[in-house]
């Protein structure tokens, strides 16, 4: 599909789709838990889906009703797949999977798409291996998928590296079902919003976890623990909202963004207090859980850290273009890991529409203040480009076709529509 993207403002106001960290963690835990779980307000979008299929792979049994998935997990204890398991665009569920295959004495086999099969694994695999599980990738020294896994694994004590929290929230999400404690230490921690999301949801189904509260380089969490079901509700996603917030920065915009918690442990919630500083005039209202953002305002370049929120990045390259003087993003070397090397992408991106923008291994730097202009762009099959590279068009002079733009739907379903609902000029073909 290509987007076609006039410039211009958005006016009016929208919802924005359920949280897609929260969703996966939830069918994975109440796999895991046996007996029935209810998730109520899930993201319906392609990586969650691929997680529910794979979910049933492992012995749950899950009904779709308007607005809640009922989960029922295998009470026997899961199963092995009987197929291979393909994880599609889904680098969260090929991580946090990964880590429940090796819990089980036979082999499973991971593969996805094109991407997925670029997206470095080994580093867990290495600490499963450790930990008695039996692995190899099947491309000799790649260290990607496709790759084969078999258990059981029976705790002990790993060293992982941190460059995605995924490879650390994977063991911690098996270790309770281990015969024996684990203990888990990292040297140097990164997206520790989305190490603590892990821990709220085990502590919420009744797992025992100790780690070190101030600086999470270790966590400690016992074997032979049982899940509890639950019925939860999955809050909205603030990775989405940053796009259709920093789109209404546009001078004549009006949004309203509804049915936001103000309360949730997501990282990237941050997102608006770093545009709130760049100069934006967003409003907060806390108890009717609403945003309310008004075109306009001169935004001002600032240094942001993103170790913690890397898939803030390309939104914000975009916000770093539309302000005066020079934003630098610091730290955002983890960004090169994703579905795409994302720093690479809108550097390059970016610049053919007439930005300033330079990078290093870990620092972005942009000179704002130039007035884009469309071009042809294409979204690399990563959502968050194809998002970021929408908002940099509205913002720019002529038209823009981003190719590939589909891709929008892993993360936020009907993103084009709800963006056409508030005038956006978008064609889609």
């Amino acid at each position: 599909m290509i987007a076609k993207i006039n410039p211009g403002p958005i006016k009016g106001e929208i919802s924005v789709p359920s949280s897609k960290s929260h969703t996966i963690r939830a069918l994975i835990i109440a796999t895991l838990a046996g007996g029935r779980s209810y998730i109520r307000n899930p993201l319906l979008s392609d990586d969650c889906k691929a997680a529910m299929r794979i979910a049933g792979q492992f012995g749950s049994t899950i009904a779709t009703e308007e607005g809640v998935w009922i989960v029922d997990g295998p009470i026997d204890g899961l199963k092995t797949p009987d197929d291979v398991v393909n994880v599609d665009n889904s680098g969260t569920t090929l991580y946090f999977m990964t880590s429940i295959a090796a819990l089980l004495p036979d082999y499973t086999i991971f593969t996805g798409d094109q991407s997925i099969r670029r997206r470095p694994v080994q580093p867990l695999l290495n600490a499963l291996n450790q930990l008695g599980a039996q692995s190899s990738t099947t491309r000799s020294g790649n260290g990607c998928a496709p790759f084969f896994i078999k258990g059981p694994i029976h705790g002990g004590e790993v060293n992982v590296p941190c460059t995605t929290s995924q490879y650390i929230s994977s063991l911690m999400i098996a270790a309770p079902m281990c015969d024996g404690d684990m203990r888990i230490t990292t040297d140097h921690p990164a997206e520790i919003p989305y190490l603590d999301m892990t821990i709220k949801w085990l502590k919420e189904a009744g797992i025992q976890i100790t780690y070190d509260e101030a600086e999470h380089k270790f966590f400690e969490i016992k074997g032979r623990q049982q899940y509890k079901p639950f019925d939860k509700y999955m809050p909205s996603d603030w990775s989405s909202v940053a796009f259709p917030t920093v789109a209404a920065l546009i001078s004549g915009s009006e949004l309203k963004i509804h049915n936001m918690d103000f309360n949730d442990s997501q990282g990237d919630a941050i997102i608006i207090d770093h545009l709130v500083e760049m100069g934006a005039n967003i409003q907060k209202h806390v108890e009717a859980g609403t945003l309310s953002i008004r075109g306009g305002n001169q935004l001002h370049g600032i240094r942001m850290d993103l170790k913690n929120t890397p898939d803030a990045l390309p939104i914000l390259c975009v916000a770093g273009c539309m302000a005066e003087g020079t934003t630098i993003l610091d730290n955002v070397a983890g960004a090169r890991l994703k579905e795409t090397d994302r720093v690479s992408v809108m550097v390059d991106a970016l610049s053919r529409m007439g930005a300033s923008i330079s990078a290093t291994e870990n620092v972005i730097t942009i000179h704002g203040g130039k007035k884009l202009h469309g071009c042809l762009q294409d979204s690399h099959g990563d959502h968050r480009i194809a998002m970021a590279l929408t908002v940099a068009a509205l913002s720019a002079e002529g038209y823009t076709d981003i190719q590939s733009a589909e891709c929008a739907s892993v993360t936020f379903p009907g993103f084009y529509q709800k963006m056409q609902s508030c005038g956006a000029k978008i064609t889609l073909c």
